[in-house]
Order: C-alpha cells, then structure tokens, then sequence
C-alpha cells in the first residue's frame, strides 16, 4: 500500500460525514507505518474508545470506513474474520459501520469480528504475533494469506457500501 496523506484519508470515508471526517483523530505515526506490508491502514481512535477507521485502496483511489466496536468484551478466544487470526483471551472485536447511503441514513449497519489492533496484514505477513495463540490457518503460503485479506477486507467495504 503506498503511503497516504492526512487530506487523501479524510476525503475517502464512505460511511460518514465529511464533518465527521473531519474531526476524526488521525494515528499520530502515520510517517512510521510500515506500508509496504499493509493491504489496508487501520487505526483505533484514541480520544473516543469504541471508535476505530479503515482505509481501503481501491482502483480509483481509496475508501474509508468508520467503525464502532464494542470496549472491554468477553475475553474468549475468537477468530479474526479478515485474516483468520486466532486471538485467545480477546483480541478480536466485532466491528460495526453504518452502510452507506441511504441504507445508513436509515440506520443499516453490517459488521465483521476483525483483530483488535487491526494489524491483520501483519499477522498475514507474520511480521506480528497474536499474544498468545497461533493463527489459525498455518498451512497456507504467504501469498494467499495476503489475497485472504485483501478479498476479505474488500468484500466487507463492498457490504459497507450496499
């Protein structure tokens, strides 16, 4: 993924206001990232908990997507439906984006369980660990555990946007 810009994030939210946008709270290590080995930027809001965002490269540009989650759930074990990371004692959340357009404005929402922290294409590339467990599917390459997340991260934005 190539870097992004403060101005390129907040245009590409698909489910919120541009006022919303706005006055999101970007991640303060944005330079750091390491974005040769992101499929998508992610990031938890640390000024409101429960507050989380996406940005999806597309082939036009990007899309972003802000999420709500719930804070301090049970602490079980739970696979990460984007990279089918296994997290024991929490580690995965299930996140919820209002859909967009006219679905959204009616109150439509959809959701996914995905990594706490996001870091999916790093636990696909094994760059991170899950605290304590392993992810659950070992046997594939490298290769199809960066397409899993790919497919799966754009098929969530695509149910964001119906």
């Amino acid at each position: 993924m190539q870097p992004l810009t403060e101005p390129e994030i907040r245009a590409s939210f698909v489910n919120c206001s541009k006022g919303d946008a706005k006055r999101l709270t970007l991640p303060p290590d944005l330079a750091g990232r390491p974005w040769a080995d992101l499929d998508f930027l992610g990031w938890a809001d640390p000024g409101l908990p429960g507050r989380a965002y996406l940005v999806v490269p597309e082939e036009a540009g990007f899309a972003g997507i802000a999420l709500r989650f719930e804070t301090g759930g049970p602490r079980r074990s739970q696979m990460c439906t984007i990279c089918s990371t296994t997290h024991s004692n929490g580690g995965v959340v299930l996140m919820t984006a209002r859909k967009a357009g006219e679905a959204g404005r009616r109150g439509n929402t959809t959701g996914t369980y995905i990594c706490d922290d996001l870091a999916c294409s790093l636990y696909a590339r094994r760059k991170k660990t899950p605290a304590m467990g392993r992810a659950y599917r070992d046997d594939f390459d490298s290769e199809d555990r960066i397409r899993q997340v790919q497919d799966n991260v754009t098929a969530f934005l695509a149910r964001v946007r119906s």
